[in-house]
């Protein structure tokens, strides 16, 4: 997350009060991950730690998704970050997808499905990625 977020804010120029507010929001639930990772931990075949967990995921791919719109509204006229931003955002809005479906999945069949959803979109994510940059 802090490496895409690293990478994609290279191209701003400014930011306004509503990207302020989606960062403050963004550390807000990213600071929850330490607790619900160790109830997963502790937990790992309850659905309630994998639906916690997965809440606190899901609303950090969102804060994220909100955070590219305010970037980008920002920063009108800057087109290479507009390019990253809606490349990133796309990307996002397939990973919120196969989390939702691992979260729907992990309360009704299987608990674990939620963080197995999150490790196929980060394998995923990665090699879109890598692919990518050896295209450069």
């Amino acid at each position: 997350m802090w490496v895409n977020l690293h990478n994609e804010w290279h191209k701003v120029e400014k930011i306004s009060k509503s990207v302020v507010w989606w960062s403050v929001i963004l550390l807000f639930f990213s600071s929850w991950f330490p607790y619900t990772t160790s109830f997963v931990n502790s937990y790992f075949y309850s659905s309630t730690a994998q639906v916690f967990y997965g809440i606190i995921v899901l609303a950090v791919t969102y804060v994220n998704i909100e955070l590219s719109k305010a970037l980008e509204k920002a920063n009108e006229n800057n087109k290479k970050l507009k390019e990253k931003t809606v490349k990133r955002r796309n990307w996002l809005h397939i990973d919120i997808l196969i989390k939702i479906a691992g979260l729907i999945i992990s309360v009704f069949i299987y608990p674990p499905a939620m963080m197995l959803s999150v490790f196929i979109t980060s394998i995923l994510v990665l090699t879109v990625f890598t692919r990518e940059k050896n295209r450069k």
